[in-house]
């Protein structure tokens, strides 16, 4: 009989690192399942199809995937590192960089409800670029408005999905 020693299962571990990410497939597929099958549904308000069958498709999809990553990964299959990044794993995360972007979008999370998506929508556009390095004290305020009133635009009043607009709510 063979024993195995810590530092043989921690390898093993570090060699099939990838039934991590199939055990959150099987954690996403199992919520995404569960959830679709409490909706509630009537046989006269659904149609032929049903709210249920794109939830389900994708939750039984996901374990699907977690099946096969999983058989991949124990006969062996390993993922192929980028080559076509140039990244230094070495260097120490950018939290400056993080934080900032964190900030944005928190910006955006407290004031989209008091001065509506135009104008929180600018800010976050703006903290984004500000934050990955953009410096362009006139072009980045301009486009970053720019893309507000656009994506609102085409959110609220093309799409239907009806965006808040706070004080600028009657000019669109």
């Amino acid at each position: 009989m063979t024993t195995v020693t810590k530092p043989e299962r921690r390898s093993w571990l570090r060699d099939h690192s990838e039934l991590g990410i199939c055990a959150l497939l099987v954690v996403l597929g199992v919520l995404v399942l569960t959830d679709a099958l409490r909706i509630p549904t009537d046989f006269a308000q659904r149609g032929p199809v049903g709210p249920k069958a794109v939830p389900v498709l994708v939750g039984s999809l996901l374990l699907v995937v977690a099946a096969l990553l999983a058989r991949d990964v124990l006969r062996g299959g390993k993922g192929e590192a980028e080559a076509g990044e140039d990244v230094d794993l070495s260097a120490p995360a950018d939290w400056r960089t993080v934080l900032l972007l964190c900030g944005a979008f928190l910006a955006n999370a407290v004031l989209i409800g008091v001065v509506g998506f135009p104008i929180s929508g600018a800010i976050l556009f703006w903290g984004a670029a500000y934050a990955l390095g953009s410096r362009n004290l006139v072009r980045d305020p301009l486009l970053a408005a720019g893309l507000s009133i656009f994506t609102f635009v085409v959110f609220n009043n093309l799409l239907g999905v009806p965006l808040p607009g706070g004080p600028l709510m009657e000019v669109f």
